[in-house]
């Protein structure tokens, strides 16, 4: 009898739990949300990063500083730097770093500025550069030059 309600109680736990439970789960499994407060915070129903195993999903970021909530002035150079800076924070908060990063997806307003992107961009990954894709894009919000987002893993 005390095995029955040791064992009823520990399924009562693991189903209340944050995380949902299954036999079969394990630590990788998990989706686990990263916030910072050195990236912007969320504008809308979205999170800066989502781990799920050692895989770090970055939402897109546009060169908003995190202290004044401001597109930063300069154009498409200082907004490249500001973004990779606020990718760089959701890296962090996740223990991770540029090399870790094996997937950019880009968005510019104009393909114009691909070469000024690209020199701020090649300081950030200057070794073994991530895959990645650039798209011109009509509108990007806040009329941002420049929006990115990264996949990375440990």
């Amino acid at each position: 009898m005390k095995r029955i309600i040791l064992y009823v109680s520990l399924l009562v736990l693991a189903a209340g739990s944050a995380s949902c439970w299954d036999s079969n789960a394990s630590e990788t499994t998990v989706k686990k949300v990263i916030f910072t407060p050195d990236a912007p915070r969320p504008i809308g129903p979205y999170s800066q990063g989502i781990l799920f195993g050692s895989t770090l999903y970055c939402s897109g970021q546009i060169g908003i500083d995190p202290n004044t909530d401001e597109l930063v002035q300069g154009g498409i150079a200082a907004e490249t730097d500001q973004v990779l800076r606020n990718l760089g924070a959701i890296l962090r908060a996740a223990n991770m770093d540029y090399q870790d990063v094996v997937m950019t997806t880009i968005f510019l307003k104009d393909l114009d500025g691909y070469s000024i992107m690209n020199q701020v961009y090649a300081r950030y990954f200057d070794v073994a550069p991530p895959a990645r894709q650039a798209v011109e894009m009509a509108r990007i919000p806040a009329d941002a030059n420049v929006e990115m987002s990264v996949v990375a893993m440990k």
